[in-house]
């Protein structure tokens, strides 16, 4: 279906918009460890962040394609424009209300429910590929559980190996070695989640007629890696405040540890072109890292609103998505 630029265009801002909202409604799950044990300052911790994203975004199509075809066929529906439209709007939405009250929620939760919701309702349900949409589920709910128990193992085998050190030493080796966490944590952030917008963005132009076939045209990576870096460089203190210090008092070793484990888990998804939830990657090695120092210090209260925040983000926002097709279009 023939597409004027203008339309097309909108479509372009909106997904860029929400690559910059992904930029700073995330960078605190690349960067709150080093932050909170003090390894950076925040403005050096921030232009790390936004360097680094842009870097990682720059790389890698895997995921792109995935996004742009796993859930429907883009070639196949009659009003992908107006879905794309309205999957960009619900998930910019529900990312700004989680931003203003410091949840980190998780932007691929949104942006994947508010696809399906979007493809269901303007499209019916025979345009939903399911065996796809279960795939990437499937990711995003194993994802959390491998970074939770890679967490509380890598904190166990460092308390192991490093029980008879002095605690003042170990936590100041592994302030340095926080720097090299936060700058691969932010590398890897970038590699997964900036290839959302690429996905959302090549989807749009299949639809359009304007592409034959799910390619990343070299201005849509550049355009998401710039979107997703200048976010990250606005910061996200809300949700910093959360990540650092309210789910357990970490420490260098332990934010090594945490953000080690993340980094692992995300660059893994994306090696097999999978979108995962980088908040739930990281939040859940946080989780198992403080398991693994002391179960009772972690703030399973604050933790369990983070989790139920999880689970109500693809249905509420493939909803959202859903009104907005039938209402706007």
């Amino acid at each position: 279906m023939e597409t004027s630029m203008l339309v097309l265009g909108l479509v372009v801002f909106l997904a860029l918009a929400f690559d910059f909202i992904n930029g700073f409604h995330d960078t605190a799950n690349a960067i709150a460890t080093s932050v909170s044990t003090r390894a950076l300052k925040p403005r050096t911790a921030i232009l790390l962040a936004a360097s680094m994203n842009f870097v990682g975004a720059m790389m890698f199509t895997g995921v792109a394609k995935t996004i742009g075809g796993k859930v429907a066929d883009p070639a196949t529906l009659d009003n992908g424009i107006q879905i794309v439209i309205a999957t960009l709007i619900a998930a910019i939405i529900w990312n700004l209300v989680t931003w203003w009250f410091g949840i980190p929620s998780s932007s691929s939760h949104a942006l994947i429910g508010a696809l399906a919701g979007g493809v269901f309702a303007g499209a019916g349900s025979d345009a939903l590929n399911y065996g796809g949409f279960r795939d990437i589920i499937l990711a995003l709910i194993l994802s959390p559980l491998i970074a939770f128990i890679g967490g509380y193992l890598i904190m166990q085998l460092l308390k192991v190996i490093f029980a008879k050190r002095s605690p003042h030493t170990v936590n100041k080796g592994f302030r340095s070695m926080q720097i090299f966490t936060a700058a691969l944590q932010s590398f890897t952030h970038g590699t997964n989640d900036a290839q959302k917008a690429m996905g959302i963005i090549t989807f749009a132009l299949v639809a359009s007629d304007r592409l034959q076939e799910m390619e990343v045209p070299f201005w849509v990576k550049l355009s998401a890696a710039t979107a997703m870096a200048l976010g990250t460089s606005v910061g996200g203190w809300k949700i910093i405040k959360t990540m650092g210090t309210k789910i357990f008092k970490i420490e260098p070793i332990n934010g090594f540890a945490a953000d080690f484990t993340g980094a692992s888990v995300i660059f893994g998804a994306t090696l097999l072109h999978l979108p995962i939830s980088t908040t739930h990657a990281i939040t859940s090695a946080i989780l198992g890292v403080g398991s693994a120092k002391r179960f009772s210090a972690v703030k399973w209260s604050l933790a369990g609103r983070i989790v139920i925040t999880w689970f109500i983000t693809i249905p509420i926002t493939a909803l959202l998505s859903g009104l907005l097709v039938k209402l706007l279009f």
